[in-house]
């Protein structure tokens, strides 16, 4: 299995709001009514916004390709494009999304590491994310990645108010 990650920018929005449509459903549609989940990816992911998105000067996006076919793809955040404001020292990995195809490879893992090491690279102390708190396979992961619960936000999946669990991971020890 050839794999490689790269950044990606402009040229792929059409195709990262398809991965991301793709991979939102398959991931939560079984919890969510029809009409929440039709709603929520109706507002959620625009071709507008995943521009917008890309744009950003403190977001990236790193394309995972396996053998020449795009698998999936990480998104991570920093200083005020963070979703929440966890400060400078901070890095958020605001998605790591791998095509249903591609599953049970290790390439959440992967991005997941890759993430990680940008996190060293930039001088970064913490790592975060956030879980649907009904997300018990990715709970199960990160906890065993060390990862800790710190907090917890709301979110709406259409109507219904849904709640992530923060998490993070410390890199090193402020000094």
């Amino acid at each position: 299995m050839d794999i490689h990650i790269k950044a990606c920018g402009q040229e792929q929005a059409h195709t990262l709001l398809s991965i991301g449509k793709e991979t939102f459903y398959d991931t939560f549609a079984a919890q969510n009514t029809e009409k929440n989940m039709n709603d929520y990816l109706a507002q959620a992911y625009t071709i507008e916004r995943m521009e917008a998105e890309l744009a950003e000067d403190d977001s990236f996006f790193y394309c995972m390709f396996v053998d020449g076919v795009l698998a999936g793809y990480l998104k991570v955040n920093i200083g005020d494009s963070q979703s929440e404001p966890m400060g400078e020292d901070a890095l958020e990995i605001e998605r790591i999304y791998i095509r249903k195809a591609f599953h049970r490879q290790g390439l959440g893992r992967r991005l997941l590491t890759y993430a990680l090491d940008l996190a060293g690279r930039w001088d970064k102390s913490e790592v975060w994310l956030g879980v649907w708190e009904k997300n018990e396979p990715a709970l199960v992961f990160y906890e065993r990645l060390g990862f800790r619960r710190i907090g917890e936000h709301s979110f709406y999946m259409g109507e219904d108010e849904q709640t992530d669990y923060l998490m993070a991971k410390t890199l090193k020890e402020e000094t």
